[in-house]
């Protein structure tokens, strides 16, 4: 018996919440409507413990003859399991970040009676204490918790905690039952009162405290609820759940891997004789031999090193998601086609002509533990990870034909714009076009064009308000006059100035707003859960048609940025410096990665810019979100999606957009990148 949706997306009973949580990162999106209101909402399993959402509203408000449009920030964290005689705990907080229309916290607990009957009760706060509400019993530790300050501070979108926990409270409670492995039952006692969206001349009205519901599970993912609500009202809603830990098909559906080829014992086998190296073509022989086999893997063979008892081999992983199901291919494949005296493999592999850290591999071990319990393991602890430039080898070069110098794209593109009151959600769709030359190792020039086909991001009529210099809140005005437009036009270079060091220089169109130079350095130990970055621009703000053209604002901005992996699933990135309307501040982002590539995380930036100076929102923040194709399709492929949600598109905080960053580049290869998704060695 899973817990379910309340209306507010959120696990619990019909509005009120329960206790439990959902499956560890989980994934839910909930359309809820009921007269006068609509909700949509995303939650998030972040931890077993703790779990998040976001919310957008829209809201008939009758008293104040308006709709609001509001956007809302839930957490909730599970303090106890049940036990042999204590229920599930749990506390949480409701709109905590927002405007406050649903602000309030609370207590509740909860426990499985029998294998398809809960119970939950609750004290609540705030709207969660607003009907039948008493006294505060934390009044007896200050009296400050008696009182509730009223309203929200700024323009919303701030952290109230001088709210939290005050005014008056009240219980709630529920219980549920599981009727059919398919169909459930719930009914709710709610302490939520529901003051502004039952005010005289609306479509809500609230006569009792009372709530049922039913909810029907139509699949594994798909879930469908009506309820009969506060004794006056009917309301549906429909619940879609992902889990990045569980694809929707079982196992990679690619082509499986060759063995590995064993070799002959030294007594009898003549590959072990090194007299092979003394053949002037040999490294040709034996690239030509290799890249065919790495060309049916989706791996290019972009350089080979050899010598009587080691490989160096550099490639470029064009296919697979996962780079040590890259390694493996590698591995197998050369244990096919180098010399028997050939016993330790390097491979170091290569992005815009720049080598990553690299990862040194024993023939042996890998013959050996092809088919051993816990084989993968094995090789990653006898694996070196390391610097490639720190490597010296003496051996002979083949001469490795390499990939054109000219490559071409048609595709097509979607657009999103999300939380207009005019129209909460726009879009357009259109063709891309996109074309690189490579100069030179590491050096590129590269562009794109766009071309809608249909939409409506053009129809925005809102103008910005911002006091701040327009950097980005004039996005209206490039969808309605930037058709067809240049995305981008520019110069790349990416280098190695030293060892763990990487570097890039970008001039020209690099985003869609903002046209100039970007310069970037990172250190990245390979073995080191640390990297530090520092990147410095100067950049114009691109005239409003997308065309060639630049306005008149043109600013310098840059930002130190320190970027760390935990180790157990999360990463965190800091970034400290200069933002592009001249603010000042750090951005603070947190993801939580799955192995299969699947990112989810949130940021927040806090600038020198005043909520005020901001405006709605006081300060820019948002949720992101990469999915991997391949966990869809079970096809190897590294094409992903990504996308960002901000409640607000500010000019405060705003950072420009720069591809290719250098620390997205390196970090697949890095030790504990690898790590984490080290179980598809051998797949």
């Amino acid at each position: 018996m899973t817990s379910g949706f309340t209306l507010f997306g959120t696990p619990g009973l019909v509005d009120m919440p329960s206790a439990l949580s959902r499956p560890d990162g989980e994934i839910a999106s909930t359309l809820a409507y009921f007269p006068g209101t609509t909700r949509g909402t995303l939650t998030f399993q972040i931890t077993p413990r703790l779990s998040g959402s976001f919310r957008y509203s829209r809201i008939e408000r009758p008293a104040f003859d308006d709709t609001l449009y509001d956007r809302s920030f839930d957490l909730q964290y599970r303090l106890l399991d049940q036990g042999r005689y204590m229920p599930a705990v749990a506390v949480g907080l409701r709109d905590f970040l927002g405007t406050g229309v649903y602000s309030g916290e609370y207590v509740v607990a909860t426990r499985q009676v029998t294998p398809d009957l809960r119970i939950t009760g609750g004290i609540g706060w705030g709207r969660l204490g607003s009907y039948n509400g008493f006294d505060n019993p934390l009044g007896a530790l200050d009296e400050r918790f008696e009182t509730r300050p009223g309203g929200f501070s700024g323009r919303g979108g701030q952290f109230e905690i001088d709210q939290l926990f005050r005014g008056d409270a009240a219980f709630f409670g529920g219980v549920e039952y599981q009727l059919t492995d398919r169909v459930g039952l719930v009914a709710e006692y709610s302490s939520d009162a529901y003051a502004t969206e039952s005010a005289p001349g609306g479509d809500f009205e609230h006569r009792s405290p009372f709530n049922f519901g039913v909810n029907y599970r139509m699949g594994d993912n798909l879930t469908l609820a009506g309820y009969y609500l506060h004794g006056s009202q009917v309301g549906v809603q429909a619940t879609i759940a992902l889990n990045p830990s569980q694809p929707p098909h079982d196992g990679a559906l690619g082509e499986a891997p060759v063995p590995v080829q064993p070799r002959p014992a030294r007594a009898t086998g003549d590959g072990w004789n090194t007299g092979w190296t003394e053949q002037s073509d040999a490294p040709d022989i034996l690239a030509d031999n290799l890249a065919g086999r790495l060309e049916d893997e989706g791996v290019e063979l972009a350089g080979l090193e050899v010598s009587a008892t080691a490989v160096r081999v550099r490639f470029r992983n064009n296919e697979r998601d996962a780079e040590p199901q890259a390694l493996g291919r590698i591995a197998r494949a050369l244990s096919r086609t180098m010399p028997a005296s050939v016993e330790t493999f390097i491979l170091v592999p290569e992005r815009n002509g720049v080598a990553l850290p690299s990862t040194t591999l024993q023939r042996s071990d890998i013959e050996a533990l092809e088919f051993a319990p816990g084989g993968a393991e094995a090789i990653r602890r006898r694996a070196d990870f390391g610097d490639a430039g720190r490597l010296s080898f003496q051996g002979r070069a083949a001469d490795v034909a390499q990939t054109p110098r000219f490559s071409w794209s048609i595709d097509p593109y979607t657009t999103f714009g999300l939380f207009d009151p005019d129209a909460p959600v726009r879009g357009e769709i259109g063709v891309e076009a996109e074309a690189s030359y490579r100069l030179a190792r590491g050096l590129y020039v590269s562009g794109a064009v766009r071309k809608r086909v249909v939409g409506n991001l053009d129809d925005i009529e809102r103008e910005s308000n911002s006091v701040l210099p327009h950097v980005r809140s004039d996005h209206a005005l490039y969808a309605e006059q930037g058709d067809p437009s240049l995305s981008r036009l520019l110069v790349e270079h990416f280098a190695r100035p030293g060892e763990n060091l990487y570097s890039r220089l970008s001039v020209g169109y690099l985003e869609r707003m903002f046209a100039g130079a970007s310069g970037e350095l990172l250190w990245a130990p390979s073995d080191s859960r640390l990297a530090l970055g520092v990147e410095i621009n100067h950049v114009w703000q691109r005239d409003f048609d997308l065309g060639f053209g630049v306005q008149d604002y043109d600013v310098t901005t840059g930002h130190a940025s320190a970027y760390y992996d935990f180790g157990n699933g999360f990463h965190g990135q800091i970034d400290t410096g200069r933002y592009l309307a001249g603010d000042w501040g750090a951005t603070i982002a947190l993801d939580r990665e799955f192995a299969n590539g699947w990112r989810v995380g949130a940021f927040a930036t806090f600038t020198d810019v005043s909520a005020e100076e901001f405006g709605e929102g006081s300060f820019d923040k948002g949720l992101r979100f990469t999915v991997p194709l391949s966990w869809f399709t079970g096809e190897p492929t590294r094409s992903s999606r990504s996308a960002t949600i901000r409640p607000l598109t500010r000019d405060g905080g705003a950072r420009l957009s720069v591809p290719n960053r250098l620390y997205e580049t390196v970090r697949d290869y890095r030790a504990g990148d690898l790590e984490r998704s080290w179980g598809t060695f051998w797949q």
